[in-house]
């Protein structure tokens, strides 16, 4: 999937603009713009608009057209695995694009070898995102201010 956000940081950037929008709506506003959003996050509107059109289809936010953004469920609700698989549906790695060369006894086992590790990876990935909601991230941050 091609954005104007690397694959590296899409989790994060995704993470903050939620969390802003939790406490934005703690601090009694309805919905939140792209651009104060974006103003957070230092980034263009247009990136935020793009990864809330993600979320919004995954069931994590809302829009008001006109109005802004809002939160479908509350922080302690959303884990950052309901975040990454919203965003990122896809594996963390992927094996050959084209078929190997099956005649090449590395060609041949190079994908069940790679293919066993990253399910490992994917696991361990996904569980500790499972343990981490937004709700844990806005306490975090609200530590470190």
């Amino acid at each position: 999937m091609e954005s104007d956000v690397s694959a590296n940081s899409r989790l994060t950037i995704t993470a903050h603009a939620l969390t802003w929008i939790g406490l934005y709506q703690r601090r009694g506003h309805e919905v939140a713009t792209s651009e104060q959003i974006a103003t957070s996050v230092n980034t263009n509107p247009v990136v935020i608009r793009r990864l809330l059109a993600e979320l919004r289809k995954a069931g994590l936010v809302d829009s008001q057209r006109g109005a802004g953004w809002m939160l479908v469920r509350d922080l302690a609700a959303i884990t950052l695995l309901d975040v990454y698989q919203a965003i990122e549906p896809g594996p963390v790695f992927a094996l050959h694009r084209a078929t190997p060369d099956p005649e090449c006894v590395v060609g041949h086992g190079i994908g069940p070898a790679m293919a066993a590790v990253y399910e490992e990876v994917e696991a361990a990935l996904r569980g500790e995102l499972a343990k981490t909601t937004l709700e844990d991230v806005l306490r975090d941050v609200l530590k470190a201010a």
